[in-house]
């Protein structure tokens, strides 16, 4: 038997190798019940609930790197599977962090491009014509599989990322890059640029986003700018946005926003603006917001026109 062998052979083995302390998984949830009232061609109240299980957790390993894993179920999601976000991250103070993610995590770019108003768009719109709103196309792969990496502090207040998203038959590989600065009290400016990976010229392109807003007291003002550049043949499109929002007390706020979105070769402008008014207490958040919106679909009058209010309760735990 060569005992110098095994002895070496474990050796490197103990090298190698890493334990992790031990470490914690979590669940979170949510739950939410609201009634709507849509005009338009989806006209009439009805009721719809959301839910949500968020599995999180993970430790540090003994070279002091920190590992963390989440995996999120939501029927609403993906009524197929009720399978939704899941991602694995590697971080430390010297490294930054790097996450892998399978689904849900976007890129550097789209991770800021949410409307300062909230994304109003996003409400269920349709027109008179029955031709439901048509989002503004953003920079995320198809298959919405990516590495998102968070450079370490170079800067104190300034936090910067950038992200590969993969490659599918359609959607060529893509990159992403992002920064936030919140380095004067109450004021925060983000940019992050993306890009379209269509294999088709029209459809490709580059998204930019700006952003900013600034809080003093109880109010908070918010703008914010995206612009998706087309290539040779395309449509470029701009989607501008400002929220208005004042903190009558700690449970208690009111707020008003729109979006506008903009279309190369269109003289009508879709419009959207909401007033929404929210109230927390313990776990529980009870909300009543108003939407409007007009020009939908680039047509003018009462055929571009619809209107939703909404009352919502939803709850963590």
């Amino acid at each position: 038997m060569n005992i110098k062998k095994i002895g070496l052979t474990a050796l490197a083995a103990s090298l190698v190798s890493v334990s992790a302390y031990a470490g914690e998984m979590s669940v979170a949830g949510g739950a939410s019940v609201t009634i709507k009232n849509n005009s338009g061609t989806d006209g009439g109240k009805n009721i719809t609930m959301g839910n949500q299980l968020t599995f999180s957790g993970g430790g540090e390993l003994d070279n002091g790197l920190n590992v963390a894993l989440s995996f999120v179920l939501d029927h609403a999601d993906n009524v197929a599977s009720g399978f939704d976000s899941h991602s694995l991250t590697i971080s430390s103070d010297a490294l930054g962090s790097l996450t892998v993610a399978g689904d849900g995590t976007g890129n550097a770019q789209s991770a800021l491009d949410t409307t300062a108003g909230g994304d109003i768009w996003d409400n269920g719109f349709s027109h008179g014509a029955a031709v439901d709103y048509t989002a503004m196309a953003g920079s995320d792969a198809t298959n919405n599989r990516s590495i998102n990496y968070t450079l370490p502090t170079m800067m104190d207040d300034l936090s910067v990322a950038v992200s590969y998203s993969g490659q599918t038959t359609a959607v060529n590989s893509t990159t992403a890059f992002g920064a936030t600065y919140t380095g004067v009290e109450g004021l925060s400016v983000s940019y992050g640029v993306g890009e379209n990976g269509s294999t088709t010229a029209a459809t490709s392109g580059d998204v930019t986003t700006m952003k900013a807003s600034y809080a003093i007291g109880s109010f908070t003002a918010a703008m914010s700018n995206t612009e998706s550049d087309k290539g040779t043949g395309g449509t470029d499109e701009e989607m501008s946005s400002f929220k208005l929002s004042y903190t009558v007390t700690d449970d208690l706020s009111i707020s008003y926003g729109e979006d506008t979105h903009e279309t190369s070769g269109q003289t009508v402008d879709e419009e959207f603006d909401a007033i929404t008014v929210s109230y927390t207490t313990g776990g529980m958040t009870i909300t009543a917001a108003q939407y409007d919106a007009k020009g939908l679909n680039n047509v003018t009058g009462t055929l571009g026109e619809a209107a939703r209010w909404k009352l919502k309760t939803s709850f963590a735990f």
